[in-house]
Parts: structure tokens; sequence; C-alpha cells
């Protein structure tokens, strides 16, 4: 349906104000907030490709992301009343000692992109947080986020206390941010690491999917 490719097409140029009442001329058509929310989807699906190309840098990813967002608040009680389940849930933060958050932001966007509910804890967060937020509230996925080098080491301390309590299979550590790399992940026993937001949002999609 045309109107399904043009919310795709104005999420991927940022134009919000357009999103929002594309949107509601769908509704007004009876076209399925599940269809509508594929649009959305499918059009941030085609910004975190281009981004990993390097053809749209972070700017263009944060408009089109701030256009995803005016969409799907209009369509949260339609999706609601239509039962319409998020893909997963993902908990993210910047590890303890750590205040950066525009890489975290970045990969909660791309997670949000996918469909995925994001239970974002913000910066300086502790391994227990982190634990808490998968026995509280159900996280299918742990993804943390260092800058420095002197709080990389934060994250064998969440991977040591899934193990310690007993609830390591029960989970997926992702991990990035600079001065991660995929040994350094291995190194920890996390589960994943990628090295931009693009790509962390496939392989949690890949997770998530594969439950």
């Amino acid at each position: 349906m045309s109107v399904l490719n043009d919310i795709s097409a104005k999420l991927q140029e940022g134009k919000a104000k357009e999103v929002k009442a594309l949107i509601e001329q769908a509704l007004a058509d009876k076209i399925g907030a599940k269809d509508i929310l594929d649009a959305l989807l499918a059009g941030m699906s085609v910004i975190g490709e281009k981004f990993k190309n390097n053809e749209v840098y972070v700017p263009e990813v944060l408009i089109s992301a701030r256009a995803m967002k005016a969409g799907t608040d209009i369509l949260k009680p339609h999706l609601a009343d239509a039962n319409v389940q998020p893909l997963g849930k993902i908990c993210i933060g910047t590890v303890k000692g750590d205040l950066h958050d525009i890489g975290k932001n970045l990969v909660r966007m791309m997670f949000e992109g996918k469909g995925i509910e994001v239970i974002d804890l913000g910066v300086d967060v502790s391994a227990e947080q982190f634990y808490d937020a998968y026995e509280n509230q159900g996280a299918q996925i742990i993804a943390c986020s260092a800058l420095l080098t002197t709080t990389m080491s934060e994250m064998k301390n969440v991977v040591d206390l899934f193990t310690a309590k007993g609830a390591r299979d029960k989970v997926k550590i992702m991990v990035g941010g600079a001065p991660i790399t995929d040994s350094y992940r291995n190194s920890i026993g996390a589960d994943c690491y990628t090295p931009d937001a693009a790509s962390a949002a496939d392989e949690a999609k890949k997770f998530l999917l594969a439950l």
C-alpha cells in the first residue's frame, strides 16, 4: 500500500510530522497497527544498513529514530488493542564508573528500530543493576557499553555475577564500545560483540528469534 511505503520513506528522511500524519491517515483508512509498525521498522532497517555501510551518519540516524518514536507513540494504544508483542526485551546500560552514553543511546535506537523493547538503565550501571533488570523485568539480553579501558573490566563483573547466580545460560550478554574487541568478549565469556550499533541490533534480533 502506498501509504505504508510513504511512512517508510518519510521515516528514512527523518520527517517526524509527516510520519505522524501518514500514520493517522493509515489508521483512518483502517490499516492494521501491525502493518503500520512493520512499515516503520522497514524504514529503520534501511537506515541501519546505510549506517553500517557509512552511507548515513549519526545525525541522520538520530532524526530517523525521532521520527520512529513519534510514530510508535501514536501506534502504542492500537498495538496494545491488537495484542502486538515486542520481539523481546533487552536491558542496556553503560557499565559502572563510565558516564558515556552517546554510543549506548545509538544502540538503543537501533534495538528499538528492530521492534525490541528496551530497558535503558543509563550510565554508571553496576552488575547488580543489570541482574535486577533480568530478574525483575524479564530482560532476555543484557547489553553492556563502555568507552574507557579503565571501565571495560566491569563487563567481566556482569558476566561473573550472572554465572554466580546460576543465570548465565538464561540470558545473552552483549558487549560493545570503543575499546572492546571480539577477543576481549571471548576472554570474559560474553556472547556477542559487534563493531557498530546496526550490527548489534541485527545480532540481538537473531538471538531473540532463536528463543
